[in-house]
């Protein structure tokens, strides 16, 4: 064989190596965007690069499979749901308490689940790996919840932050299904 047909051969190769890795990270950015939806790209904006941010991401990811996440029984879940609609209907007279006892609920409900509860940063980030679509809720909901603390919210931030923390609190409490949804 010439040295010319050589050189060719080891060229396609190489291309075609290349082109397999670039199709595998295609692939794996691919799934991370569908496991974490808007999580991603807002993660990805945080860190220094792309890279770094789907690191955090497959960490993140990692945290959660190794944590013992479990499914509501049907009488945990009716509990909670009545325990949700005595919060709702404190809303009309004490809308900051019933905002600060929604943000303990939704807390209480994570750790029945199985996820760890030390830290609010933590949580978002445990709650990312399955609940990526809500977590803006949740986000909002307490920073809502900490202007409530100090006397800084208004009652219609005050509805808002109910919704919001409704919207995860249905989510954890279908075992990550919404009412009407199919599972995935």
């Amino acid at each position: 064989m010439s040295l010319t047909v050589i050189i060719i051969i080891v060229a396609v190769v190489v291309l075609i190596a290349c082109a397999v890795a670039a199709r595998m990270v295609a692939v794996r950015r691919h799934e991370l965007q569908e496991r974490f939806g808007p999580e991603y790209e807002r993660t990805v904006e945080e860190q220094d690069s792309r890279r770094a941010g789907e690191q955090e991401l497959r960490e993140r990811q990692e945290r959660h499979d190794a944590l013992d996440i479990k499914p509501l029984p049907a009488a945990a879940r009716d509990r909670y749901s009545q325990d949700w609609a005595r919060v709702q209907e404190q809303f009309v007279d004490r809308p900051d308490e019933a905002v600060h006892d929604a943000d303990r609920l939704v807390t209480t409900l994570m750790s029945e689940r199985g996820y760890p509860t030390e830290g609010y940063e933590q949580q978002v980030k445990d709650l990312s790996v399955e609940h990526g679509e809500t977590l803006e809720h949740y986000r909002a909901a307490h920073d809502i919840n900490e202007r409530s603390a100090r006397h800084q919210a208004t009652t219609e931030e005050l509805r808002g932050a109910m919704v919001h923390y409704r919207a995860l609190f249905e989510e954890l409490l279908h075992n990550g299904d919404r009412p009407g949804r199919s599972p995935a």
